[in-house]
């Protein structure tokens, strides 16, 4: 508790901004304190880095070691003409894990005559698969399965199944299978063959007698405390490490186990009272070898099967066999599965099938998120979040509606690359690749948050002046609009300030004009008026018709009063959490680590009427958006709203949210302008 204390109150600040290199500071202080003078330094060191772990979360990039500068190199004379190439796009297919996987066939069998039949199937073609339980919405870490997937066997001109995992009709609901298809769609790939583990469920089940009939799978009635005493494993800790034991039935004749697995299949075990094991190797160090469960009895129809079986196989039995049967040339998952390779191997050898290639690279975490159904389902439940789309959740449906665009998503996966390693990603670097690919892929449109009118007083009614602005400066695919300027409009209220004295402030003062954005003049103020409360409700302006200020320090956004389009809402989303690392709290702690600014709802924005053009075109398709390595064509089968997509020019880049209807316009915030 004096550690917590000390590292809470005492340093945090400190803690937070110098983040892992301060912990040598901090064995130190913590070593001086009265208490702890004395104690075992090897004891502290674990509370010391436990604690530390709390408050910063995992080791990210901003932990890695800063590269030493590079001292300049020695100028050679040569008369040469200097060559200049562009820099080469980093391509997550040829580098790293993926461009070191084998070739199609390369992959040893201890059976090579399966290889044989896989050859004359596949046709040297890389075939792979992506393989989620319907069980839930897919996130941001399985938007690096899907495109490792799917991206590995189109760059190699193959095929990638879309297969869905339904091993477990207890938590398996239609809205999962319809919302994972549509999220594939979503981010541009289209499955060669869509498959079910359930499409297997008679050859499971007779493989399954083939296991037993070869002495290699059994029949367990024991309880679930009995099977992991027999592992070994502490029954207070759940750690391993304990005497390793055979089952009771595990060494009785097949014919009992041929005998009772039918009664298995019959429906004569309710849930728990029996179950198949693989016999493999309880002197293995492995887990993966200490018996694993094969089937289990369930009491539930199935979305596919209805109430045909009684009896369902784990992912474990499943999972590599269908592979097999699917001819996969390279079946990749994420690192938490690399010790289940030995007893995918295992079974597949036992049952003289074709060796599927198991290899495991590292997953995707983002700081500052969560990615737990059980725990995202608490926020849906207790209304912290709308729903599991809500844009500041990190599932893929959250990330479609927030604005992101999919080629943005695949964009960043590839500039991470794929290795083996974990993958701790600041969101704020997630988030300036979103503001790369926006940067390049949306029009402009100026949109004023908290408007203030502005009376040119020397101007009158039937003053107007047509403005031509570009959608996106510097590229005319985009094409041009005209803004209307007039006697009255409207600009920010941080535009404008009473303090005239501050030299940091470039915009409009009582003493300081300012320009108005492709306004052939600047505007020069006269006065304000205020209500009762002392908030500046009108501000009275002079054109500077004679242009007696040749250039104003900046050019600030408006709109015109005559054209301004009113939003109904403009939803500014921040970080959900408060810590970098919500994860690590429990259960409980973690709905109190909500950031209370996490969605900032703006009333009464108004946005130019060329608004209505980037509608109508959205979404605006370019040759030099085609071009891009990520391009993905969003359509309206999958897309909606959020392909409205735009820069509020000086504050972020927007799109119009679900919510929108007649009744009015509600605009969400992507990405700020800059961090």
């Amino acid at each position: 508790m004096k550690i917590k204390t000390f590292l809470n109150e005492t340093i945090k600040d400190e803690l937070v901004e110098k983040r892992y290199t301060l912990t040598p500071k901090i064995y130190a202080e913590v070593r001086k304190l009265d208490d702890l003078k004395f104690c075992n330094f090897g004891d502290l060191k674990k509370i010391i880095d436990s604690e530390i772990l709390a408050i910063l979360g995992p080791k990210d990039e901003r932990d890695a070691p800063k590269p030493k500068a590079k001292q300049p190199k020695a100028k050679k004379t040569d008369n040469k003409k200097k060559e200049t190439k562009d820099e080469p796009v980093r391509n997550m297919f040829t580098e790293g894990f993926l461009g070191d996987l084998h070739k199609v066939g390369e992959n040893p069998q201890l059976y090579p005559e399966t290889l044989k039949k896989h050859l004359e199937f596949t046709k040297g073609k890389v075939h792979t698969r992506f393989p989620p339980e319907p069980n839930g919405f897919l996130h941001i870490g399985h938007s690096k399965a899907v495109m490792v997937n799917f991206g590995f066997a189109a760059y190699h001109d193959g095929h990638c199944y879309l297969r869905y995992d339904d091993t477990n009709p207890e938590a398996e609901e239609k809205k999962y299978f319809d919302s994972i298809l549509n999220m594939i769609h979503w981010l541009g790939y289209e499955p060669w063959k869509i498959t079910y583990s359930s499409d297997y469920f008679d050859q499971l089940y007779a493989f399954a007698i083939k296991l037993i009939e070869l002495d290699r799978g059994y029949v367990c009635k024991c309880s679930n405390e009995t099977i992991k005493k027999n592992r070994g494993i502490d029954p207070v800790t759940g750690q391993p490490g304990g005497e390793r034991s055979a089952c009771e039935h595990r060494d009785l004749p097949i014919e009992w186990h041929l005998a009772e697995f039918k009664k298995m299949h019959d429906g004569a075990y309710k849930p728990g009272e029996a179950i198949l094991r693989m016999k493999q190797d309880l002197k293995n160090p492995s887990p993966q070898m200490w018996d694993l469960i094969a089937y289990r009895v369930l009491n539930a129809t199935h979305p596919r099967t209805g109430d045909k079986w009684k009896i369902y196989p784990t992912y474990d039995f499943t999972h590599c066999i269908v592979d097999s049967l699917e001819n996969i040339t390279h079946s990749l998952c994420t690192t938490e599965f690399y010790l289940s390779r030995e007893s995918y191997e295992w079974l597949l050898d036992q049952l003289h099938i074709f060796r599927t290639a198991q290899r495991e690279y590292g997953r995707l975490n983002i700081t500052g998120t969560i990615m737990s159904k059980r725990r995202i389902a608490k926020l849906v439940n207790n209304k912290i979040v709308r729903d599991w789309n809500d844009p500041r959740l990190f599932t893929l449906e959250s990330l479609k509606r927030r604005g992101i665009p999919p080629g943005a998503i695949l964009s960043f996966i590839n500039t991470l690359g794929v290795t083996t390693s974990t993958t701790n990603i600041q969101v704020s670097r997630f988030e300036t690749s979103v503001r790369k690919f926006l940067e390049e892929t949306v029009p402009r449109l100026m949109l004023v948050l908290d408007p203030i009118e502005v009376v040119i007083d020397n101007l009158d009614d039937s003053f107007e002046i047509d403005c031509e602005l570009p959608y996106k400066q510097g590229n005319d695919e985009f094409g041009k609009r005209t803004v209307k300027f007039g006697n009255k409009i409207y600009i920010e209220r941080s535009d404008f300030s009473e303090d005239s004295s501050d030299k940091e402030f470039f915009r409009l003062t009582p003493e300081q004009p300012v320009g108005l954005l492709k306004v052939p003049k600047v505007i020069k103020f006269k006065s304000l008026e205020k209500d009762s409360n002392g908030k500046i409700t009108k501000i009275h302006a002079e054109y500077d018709s004679e242009s007696t200020v040749k250039k104003p320090k900046t050019y600030i956004h408006w709109v015109s009063s005559k054209s301004a389009t009113p939003i109904k809402e403009v939803r500014l989303y921040n970080q959900l959490f408060n810590s970098e690392n919500p994860a690590s709290l429990s259960s409980e702690e973690f709905l109190t680590d909500i950031n209370p600014k996490s969605e900032v709802i703006i009333k009464g924005a108004l946005i130019e009427n060329n608004f209505f053009e980037v509608v109508a075109k959205s979404p605006i398709i370019t040759d030099s958006l085609k071009k891009l390595n990520f391009y993905v064509q969003e359509t309206t089968e999958v897309s909606g709203n959020e392909r409205i997509r735009f820069q509020g020019m000086r504050l972020g880049y927007f799109c119009v949210d679900y919510d929108s209807s007649d009744d009015g316009i509600i605009l969400n915030r992507i990405v700020e302008l800059k961090n």
